[in-house]
């Protein structure tokens, strides 16, 4: 056991400057990571001779083994001491990312993709103490506005960095450039921190509960991922996940509720605002999340866009969210944050809506508005609602309710994705069929076409392969348009769910709240 620390004193001058810097490059590295992947999609599934719906499982095996570990950084933290547990976790963060880039099939990649997420989960809220800890209390809002605009910026700058590499260097680089900025990250944190360690002391871990966690949450996303390759119930072997996959989480939620240091803290959904909070907090990320990493694979797959000019569809984004959010971290106390979330909602509803419209001849500038637009929602969305999640919890509940609605969130991020895919190819199925069918009906259509094109100097088999293309992609585009229109109208249904709260108090300054729970 460590000593205990006396009171940390806030830091000064270029120590404090080399602080900030190395806790929020980690964060930035940390954060890319979960963005940075999307755009590359397409070239890895290609690469490594796997469609792109099973590329998916790069993104969403991180964010569930992220979602896991994050219940965990409490216990690890006073077991191991917030530093040491913080440089080696960007440490061994910087080997799973070289790992990652070495990956020669799907399986390994997927595999490291995992234990990446694992050692990520302690990183962003351990960031968060150790900066708070660095300023004075009376700068604490100012810290975290710094902290939450390095989380903005790197969501913007992960598809377009990801993007270029992804066309003119190869994707394994996505993660290696991980390691430089990770070692600079953990050799400057234990320099300036290493004195200022944590108390340490060894609490009972529940294994038990943990067990459970990565058996159900394990299961339930396996099942997602595959379901849809293995034909769903009509396999056994999804038919057995989903079946680990209940059993598992019954017991779960009974072990969790009885046991006395337990892993994830289920009493807090006692809460009415905590529950409700934490509900339309990890279901419109789950909306939000399963659209973000579909966008850029209908650009690439179906649009002839590079990963590059993809990157550059998404990028402004961040534009709003990064001029907006400092305001909504300073008003959030004074306004009522159930507006705030209200307007956000409405703002993505209308943002979905707009991408509804797309056709296979929208340009570049009309892809572009409802992105920019959605920044906007996006700085009304988070902090209002981690507010609302976590009004009326004590002090010493903070991190616990923090912990757990971080899990929620995450896991319901990984798990829109996979169903967002799922549906997008089930709906282009359908659309395919509806589109073939005036040409199978019609054989004088069909022949016409066929003619056509042969007087165009193509032969029989490229004019089929063609007419084939057109017709996939009309299907993917109206079927990704079903989806943005579903998630339109879902997110208005959500408004219901703010309003099941009650509005938290009104403070003085609201900037203090975890404007993190974006990430």
């Amino acid at each position: 056991m460590s000593k205990p620390a006396p009171h940390a004193e806030p830091l000064h001058g270029p120590q404090l400057l080399l602080g900030t810097l190395s806790l929020s490059l980690a964060t930035f590295m940390n954060v890319l990571d979960s963005s940075i992947a999307n755009v590359s999609l397409p070239a890895i599934a290609g690469d490594l001779g796997v469609s792109p719906t099973q590329g998916t499982w790069v993104i969403t095996s991180f964010g569930v083994a992220n979602a896991i570990s994050v219940p965990l950084t409490g216990w690890l933290t006073q077991r191991f001491g917030a530093v040491r547990l913080f440089t080696l976790s960007v440490l061994l963060f910087v080997l799973t990312s070289w790992l990652c880039g070495f990956a020669p099939s799907l399986e390994m990649l997927v595999f490291f993709r995992v234990l990446q997420g694992l050692v990520a989960g302690p990183m962003i809220p351990l960031s968060q103490t150790l900066l708070l800890a660095s300023y004075p209390r009376a700068k604490a809002g100012t810290a975290l506005a710094l902290w939450g605009v390095t989380t903005l910026v790197a969501p913007v700058v992960g598809p377009l960095l990801g993007g270029w590499i992804t066309d003119n260097i190869s994707w394994p680089w996505i993660f290696y450039i991980n390691v430089p900025v990770g070692l600079l990250a953990a050799a400057i944190t234990w320099s300036i921190y290493r004195h200022r360690e944590t108390p340490t002391r060894k609490l009972p871990i529940d294994t038990i509960g943990l067990t459970l966690l990565v058996l159900w949450v394990g299961a339930l996303q396996l099942m997602l991922d595959k379901g849809k390759e293995l034909d769903w119930f009509a396999s056994t072997e999804i038919v057995v996940l989903a079946i680990v996959a209940v059993l598992s989480f019954a017991v779960f939620l009974v072990w969790e509720l009885t046991e006395e240091h337990p892993v994830v803290d289920l009493r807090l959904f006692k809460g009415r605002n905590f529950a409700f909070g934490a509900l339309s907090l990890s279901v419109a990320y789950a909306l939000f999340f399963g659209n973000v990493v579909l966008l850029p694979l209908w650009l690439q797959q179906w649009m002839g866009y590079t990963a590059t000019v993809a990157g550059m569809a998404l990028a402004p984004v961040g534009v709003f969210a990064i001029l907006l959010t400092p305001l909504v971290g300073r008003k959030v106390g004074q306004w009522d944050p159930r507006r705030m979330a209200t307007g956000a909602f409405i703002i993505f509803a209308l943002v979905l809506w707009l991408r509804s419209q797309f056709t296979t001849g929208t340009d570049f500038t009309h892809i572009l508005i409802p992105t920019l637009i959605q920044g906007v929602a996006m700085a009304f969305f988070f902090i209002p609602l981690t507010t609302i999640t976590l009004a009326g919890q004590p002090p010493e509940r903070i991190p616990a309710a923090a912990g757990l609605s971080n899990f929620t969130r995450i896991t319901a991020g990984a798990m829109g994705t996979s169903l967002a895919t799922t549906l997008w190819d089930d709906r282009a199925a359908l659309h395919h069929a509806h589109l073939t069918e005036p040409l199978v009906q019609g054989q004088g259509v069909l022949a016409q076409t066929l003619d056509g094109l042969r007087s165009a100097g193509l032969s029989t088999e490229q004019a089929l392969a063609t007419i084939s293309r057109l017709i996939d992609q009309q299907a993917y585009t109206r079927a990704v348009d079903d989806i943005f229109l579903g998630s339109a109208y879902l997110f208005l249904a959500l408004i219901g769910l703010i309003w099941l709260t009650e509005r938290p108090p009104r403070l003085q300054t609201g900037n203090a709240v975890d404007a993190g729970g974006a990430h």
